[in-house]
């Protein structure tokens, strides 16, 4: 286990390293977003986010932090992860294609005045896209949070933050952090006395 220690150093000197350069280089698109998330709840909108993998659990994980609560003992906030519900995922990718299963349901659920926030950390998950292009479509305000170049979700993200690392893990532990700012930013201005 001792080999390990150098590799283990190495590992989180390069996550802090990713961190410290996104909020370096995406600090005005990260800031942002949250005020876009915080005028929508503010509103009367609401949040749907969407991912595959990894980045289907990080849109799980921001919806309960924002229905449950994140540090304040509050009131819910609406927001909705379109990766829970396995009957849809599967009906309409059984029926149809897997990359309709997002777009399908920003068209049944989104209103104008909502924000949808598209997660993939290579920027071109086909579902995705399809679902950010409904929700601009649909008159929602579009976030795309990936990595790397950002790959094609520019065309369909009206704020585009993008984590400056190709390593999946990298990006996956800044987009964290991300969730994690904005659902205690958003909170703090709504709830915080």
């Amino acid at each position: 286990m001792n080999n390990w220690t150098g590799r283990a150093q190495k590992i989180l000197e390069d996550s802090l390293s990713v961190k410290r350069l996104f909020w370096d280089k995406q600090r005005e698109n990260i800031l942002k977003s949250a005020e876009a998330i915080l005028n929508s709840l503010k509103n009367g909108g609401k949040l749907l986010i969407f991912g595959n993998g990894g980045s289907a659990a990080d849109a799980q994980h921001m919806a309960a932090e924002f229905i449950n609560r994140f540090r304040l003992e509050r009131e819910p906030l609406p927001a909705i992860a379109l990766t829970t519900d396995t009957s849809i995922l599967t009906a309409v990718a059984n029926d149809y294609d897997f990359s309709d299963v997002f777009e399908k349901q920003i068209k049944a659920l989104g209103q104008p005045g909502d924000v949808a926030l598209g997660i993939s950390t290579s920027g071109n998950s086909k579902n995705v896209l399809r679902g950010l292009k409904a929700a601009r479509e649909q008159g929602l305000l579009t976030i795309g949070l990936t990595g790397g170049t950002g790959g094609n979700m520019a065309s369909f993200a009206d704020i585009l933050v993008v984590v400056p690392s190709r390593e999946t893990p990298r990006i996956q532990e800044a987009h964290i952090f991300y969730i994690h700012l904005v659902c205690e930013l958003v909170e703090e201005a709504i709830f915080a006395s």
